[in-house]
């Protein structure tokens, strides 16, 4: 008899990440929506990854284990393959969800009965290795509401950077997942932002302003390792969206984002340096 499917199914690739596993994986288990399962699928780690998921013995928790490296695209695309539930959530491993995530991003789902949103995101804080709330990232304020497809992609690009999030802090339909396709991490610093603006083709947003989840910044971010590629990466990814006509993207709203996407990548470079000394 199979297993009932979950209404969530939260997906956490993990590799070498055993200093924050245990954090990631306790706010997930500590969500007040419980009908949920969390997959971790560990890259073939050399670290205490499948000991920490061991000690826990939630039947809520699946653990899967990559017979060779697939790297960061191909770990978050097998996540995507194996996620049963009705919604999606990518959740790294050493990122962390507020209590009531779960619930407030699925009572707007709710009310979405004719599935006009392609996600829904919220307010997020940034925290240091210790937890430590450096701050916080309320990029549309401090309203709730839901923002039209092409006016968030605007707003991301004019100013270069995601203003949606990281993975944990979306939650998205499973059956969109599967229409949208794979991750493609050609711009590795922009494999979220590009999975978003594939998704706002297909419908809105809707923004939550409370805080829904944290990023970490710490030595092993995988963010904080490529950080010398950002700005290219951005400019990159800027224009390959510009030059599809779909999108609808003003060349004045393309130097703009390039601009602030050079300005961004070294505040976020020495940011982190400072936070990480």
């Amino acid at each position: 008899m199979s297993a009932p499917t979950p209404s969530v199914s939260i997906c956490m690739p993990a590799y070498n990440g055993a200093a924050h596993l245990r954090a990631a994986i306790d706010s997930v288990l500590a969500q007040t929506h419980a009908d949920f399962e969390l997959v971790v699928i560990d890259d073939n780690s050399t670290d205490a990854t499948a000991e920490i998921v061991a000690g826990y013995a939630d039947p809520r928790v699946r653990y899967l284990r990559n017979a060779s490296n697939l790297g960061p695209q191909g770990n978050w695309n097998r996540c995507r393959d194996e996620a049963r539930g009705r919604y999606f959530k990518l959740m790294p491993q050493d990122d962390l969800l507020e209590p009531d995530c779960l619930a407030r991003q699925l009572a707007v789902f709710e009310q979405d009965a004719e599935h006009r949103l392609a996600f829904v995101f919220g307010a997020r804080d940034v925290v240091d290795a210790s937890g430590r709330k450096i701050l916080r990232r309320a990029a549309f304020g401090g309203e709730s509401r839901r923002i039209e497809a092409q006016a968030l992609i605007r707003a991301c690009l004019r100013r270069g950077t995601n203003l949606i999030g990281e993975p944990g802090n979306v939650l998205l339909r499973r059956e969109l997942v599967e229409r949208l396709g794979p991750f493609d991490a050609t711009y590795g610093y922009m494999i979220d932002l590009d999975y978003w603006f594939r998704a706002l083709r297909c419908g809105d947003a809707y923004y939550l302003a409370d805080t829904l989840s944290a990023f970490r910044i710490s030595g092993g971010s995988w963010s904080v390792a490529i950080g010398a590629r950002q700005y290219q990466e951005f400019r990159d990814f800027a224009r390959k969206y510009a030059a599809m006509p779909q999108y609808r993207i003003a060349p004045r709203d393309l130097a703009q984002g390039i601009a602030m996407g050079w300005i961004n990548a070294r505040a976020r470079q020495w940011i982190y340096r400072w936070w990480l000394r």
